[in-house]
């Protein structure tokens, strides 16, 4: 079978995706092709708006338009006393639809050596600067529960160590190896619940 190099291309790309491979890529390269003004076009125009225009938020670390304020921290109707950190953006859409966790939202971009992230490549100076200048009483590390979102955690608490914050983390219901975005709401809201305080004062 000849090869189209742009069609290629596409489902390469589209392949990298999560939860898709060669096979599912093609099909959804088909379905686009077969519907070029319903879906490619259209798509394409909200690609390149997206790449131009959504950021990163320097101070939480969720996504934000270039021109307007961030929604994560700065857009907040309510005042909390309290931020859950978590990974990724993927953690804290599942711990929201859980409507289990009313507070602030800390998205750190990773882990400590996960992806080759250095501790310098995460967001955790930024937090430290949010729970002394917003007055925060907890920080709730929603890390998961891998080798590299614990060495994660026990390094923020490290780094919160001069800071009068309470840090707890999810405890029963969140399982060795678990990550938060694959887990179900009842037990998000058992990890919730039962969170344990951890001592930052230790050495």
């Amino acid at each position: 079978m000849q090869k189209i190099n742009e069609i290629d291309d596409l489902i390469k790309l589209i392949s990298k995706l999560p939860g898709l491979g060669p096979k599912s890529a093609k099909r959804i390269v088909l379905k686009l092709i077969n519907n070029k003004d319903e879906l490619i076009k259209p798509m394409a125009n909200t690609l390149a708006q997206v790449y131009k225009n959504v950021i990163r938020c320097s101070t939480c670390g969720g996504l934000k338009s270039n021109i307007e304020n961030c929604i994560n921290c700065e857009g907040a109707k309510e005042k909390f006393n309290k931020i859950c950190v978590v990974e990724d953006l993927a953690d804290q859409w599942s711990i929201e639809s859980s409507n289990i966790y009313q507070g602030y939202f800390h998205i750190l971009g990773g882990t400590i050596s996960s992806a080759g992230n250095r501790k310098e490549d995460l967001l955790i100076n930024s937090l430290v600067e949010r729970v002394n200048k917003e007055k925060i009483e907890e920080v709730i590390l929603a890390t998961s529960a891998t080798v590299e979102g614990q060495t994660t955690a026990y390094y923020i608490q490290d780094s919160l160590k001069n800071s009068k914050v309470k840090v707890t983390k999810l405890a029963q219901g969140l399982p060795v190896g678990g990550e938060i975005e694959s887990l179900d709401d009842g037990t998000l809201f058992s990890a919730f619940k039962n969170r344990s305080k951890i001592n930052t004062n230790s050495s």
